[in-house]
């Protein structure tokens, strides 16, 4: 199997586009994903917030990204609030310059998970929507 990778541009957005190559035949498969504004202007924010800690406490770029284990390039793209970085790496970054990342202090996040935790217990496991009544009286 060959894999082409394809990237154009359309209206705005970028999609990539992946032929794989299968006994002759091209089986397109586009992948996009869209944010609502709401995401878009949180992930500036926080990466703006990220890169304002970092310059305070007079860190490089490479400095920080070496501390996290990251490239300089996910470190960029983080502080740019690029959606699609990995978020275990946006968290760590953020705790490493002192970003908060919730209103609580660390002693009371586990507090909070577990109460979380309790009250999934009590919930459904899934939601399922309910079905509609068959109406077969002709």
């Amino acid at each position: 199997m060959k894999i082409h990778y394809l990237w154009f541009t359309e209206r705005s957005s970028i999609y990539l586009m992946i032929h794989m190559r299968t006994k002759g035949k091209m089986m397109p498969k586009s992948i996009t994903r869209t944010y609502s504004r709401y995401s878009r202007d949180a992930a500036a924010l926080l990466g703006a917030l990220i890169r304002e800690a970092r310059n305070e406490r007079k860190l490089t770029a490479q400095e920080l990204a070496d501390r996290a284990g990251i490239s300089r390039g996910l470190l960029q793209r983080i502080e740019k609030g690029n959606l699609k970085c990995e978020i275990g790496a946006v968290f760590e970054v953020a705790t490493i310059v002192g970003v908060k990342l919730f209103d609580t202090d660390e002693s009371a996040l586990p507090k909070y998970l577990r109460q979380t935790k309790e009250k999934l217990a009590l919930l459904p496991k899934s939601v399922r929507k309910k079905s509609k009544a068959v109406r077969d009286d002709f």
